[in-house]
């Protein structure tokens, strides 16, 4: 056993490769094999894992007027939602500032506006039932005599 060390710290020396260095020569699997496989195993990670939650900018982004007069709750929120008033962008696009009306239960808690807390933080969602009641057109026909 001895002499099986001394002959490898011999190899090692005379190949100039250091003690990490000798493990992944003496390894089985070549090291962009290996780092292959953990980015294969990476991706189908990120496949089967969860989404990336959405701060409010990235839920609204695609509403009309970027969600003014919709409303909005974190997901961790019980019976508490926003409807907004209010929104201030930064140049990103991404992060800002938004102030609304608070709901809770359904009920409106609050008269004036405040500034919702929060916003940039990730977590967020849209309330379906919140949709203006304008954004679905009525057709009316006239009535003929």
């Amino acid at each position: 056993m001895a002499m099986a060390q001394r002959g490898l710290g011999l190899l090692r020396r005379s190949l100039g490769l250091g003690p990490l260095s000798t493990q992944r020569a003496l390894s089985s699997t070549s090291p962009a094999a290996s780092a292959e496989g953990g980015a294969a195993a990476e991706a189908a990670k990120e496949s089967k894992g969860r989404k990336k939650k959405k701060n409010l900018f990235d839920v609204v982004q695609f509403l009309p007027s970027w969600g003014v007069g919709y409303k909005v709750a974190k997901t961790t929120w019980r019976d508490v939602s926003y409807q907004i008033t209010k929104i201030n962008l930064y140049k990103d696009g991404r992060h800002g500032k938004a102030w609304g009306i608070r709901y809770k239960a359904g009920v409106q808690a609050a008269e004036a506006p405040t500034k919702i807390s929060g916003v940039n933080k990730r977590g967020w969602k849209y309330i379906k039932e919140s949709q203006k009641l304008q954004d679905t057109p009525k057709v009316e026909t006239p009535v003929t005599a």
